[in-house]
């Protein structure tokens, strides 16, 4: 074989692994605290949870994280005012797999509580 196949044999193989995934779904919350009280907090709990935050933008409300273990876990979050309080939309992948946005309910009440706004 030439190096011409082997070439023709990697861009194919190359191809196959281009699978397209699932949408992400978010999940989302309402709290009763402004939104940039807000996103400090969930940036902050993410950092706690061990996520190495990659981009985040208060004037956006928007942060990406990500968890350093196998499988690498991507935390996306957007936070927006809401009346006089903030909507937060968090959503996640594990791998290059959406998780089930169920999922991510337990980070949600974690926010809650810090926040201290838990029932």
């Amino acid at each position: 074989m030439n190096i011409r196949h082997w070439l023709i044999i990697g861009i194919i193989g190359g191809l196959g692994g281009c699978a397209s995934t699932a949408p992400v779904e978010p999940r989302e919350l309402v709290y009763a605290t402004p939104s940039q009280q807000t996103f400090h907090e969930a940036v902050e709990l993410m950092m706690e949870q061990g996520y190495v935050v990659r981009h985040a933008d208060l004037s956006l409300g928007r942060a990406e994280a990500s968890l350093a273990r196998w499988p690498e876990y991507q935390l996306q979050l957007q936070v927006s005012e809401e009346g006089s309080g903030s909507r937060v939309r968090v959503s996640a992948l594990r791998g290059n797999q959406p998780l089930p946005p169920y999922l991510l309910d337990p980070w949600l009440v974690a926010l809650q509580h810090k926040l201290g706004v838990a029932p």
